[in-house]
């Protein structure tokens, strides 16, 4: 009879535990939604785009990738944010997204951790410092030298407010201790038109942006920003064997799901998402276009992004960087 309790609480619970079985054996049933918070064509969008068609090959899940930029990446996270946590959506965040943790701090209607459950970190892109052919520094010791030189009179521009570009340089200036002027820009390609005419002196990005403006002699390479060689890149030295500071910065693509979505569902997604990373046919485009691929576990995405969030509070803080 003392026994009657206890048996009845594990039936109890492995009735309520069925349901779910039963939605994890069944799932996907219907296509897959990805969203992705910035335009078609950037390093973000293609990332995604390879890693998804991978995934849907080893799978044959149907995955529709949606576009929705808007706000420095807050619209899309938004409406991933408020997405039912049933494993039909997902959604693509970069280096922008630990910055707004900071940056818009209290004005979310997310919260950037809180709000997602953490997929896999799909890749790594370290950024490359280049300069206008007319600037008078050909590498890095000459730069920092000219620019503590001449304080407040070295531009550098960035893709805008926030990126991942603008807060390395912010740190690169907080650690050599320049007074570099900061140019905002919508978007890389009209700072890559002042920096090539002459006009803008610095300007940081991904290798994939960059380099090839680099090879064709229309402006000069300085540095990366990483502790070795960037695929894509290998001819640009590392910051510190280029006499500079030890420095990283970079963007990055990271795969995340709204909170509270089934944890065998997330496991299952980064596992696939790892194999595609790793497969060698998305090792070599990813090498092309500047990426280290990492494709790791749910846990070890959760810290990268911790870290970050971390990381670039600080230099906001110092620089007293605010949103546009």
């Amino acid at each position: 009879m003392r026994l009657f309790p206890v048996f009845r609480l594990v039936v109890l619970a492995l009735l309520f535990s069925l349901p779910a079985l039963g939605f994890a054996q069944t799932w996907p049933n219907k296509p897959i939604k990805w969203i992705i918070p910035y335009p078609p064509g950037g390093i973000t969008d293609s990332a995604t785009r390879m890693v998804v068609q991978k995934v849907q090959e080893q799978t044959g899940w149907t995955i529709v990738v949606e576009n929705k930029p808007g706000a420095n990446s807050i619209l899309g996270a938004d409406i991933a944010a408020r997405s039912a946590p049933d494993g039909y959506t997902f959604l693509t965040v970069i280096g922008a997204h630990a910055a707004n943790a900071t940056l818009y701090a209290g004005r979310l209607p997310y919260d950037v951790v809180k709000s997602f459950a953490p997929v896999s970190l799909v890749g790594i892109a370290p950024l490359v410092m280049t300069v206008s052919n007319s600037f008078p520094a050909k590498d890095m010791k000459e730069l920092i030298a000219y620019a503590k030189a001449n304080p407040g009179k070295v531009s550098f521009g960035s893709s805008g407010v926030g990126a991942a570009a603008h807060l390395t340089q912010e740190l690169f200036k907080q650690v050599a201790g320049l007074d570099l002027i900061h140019v905002p820009y919508k978007g890389t390609a009209p700072a890559l038109n002042d920096l090539m005419g002459g006009s803008l002196n610095i300007l940081t990005d991904t290798a994939s942006a960059l380099m090839p403006f680099v090879r064709s002699g229309k402006i000069k390479a300085i540095a990366a920003f990483a502790n070795k060689r960037v695929p894509g890149a290998t001819e640009v030295p590392t910051i510190v064997e280029a006499g500079g500071p030890a420095i990283e910065g970079s963007t990055w693509v990271l795969f995340l799901a709204p909170s509270a979505t089934p944890r065998d569902i997330v496991n299952r997604m980064s596992a696939e998402t790892a194999k595609a990373v790793n497969s060698p046919e998305l090792k070599a485009r990813f090498d092309s276009l500047g990426i280290e691929g990492v494709g790791n576990s749910p846990e070890q995405a959760a810290k990268f992004l911790d870290d970050e969030i971390v990381k670039w509070a600080k230099v906001i803080s110092a620089a007293g960087v605010k949103a546009e």
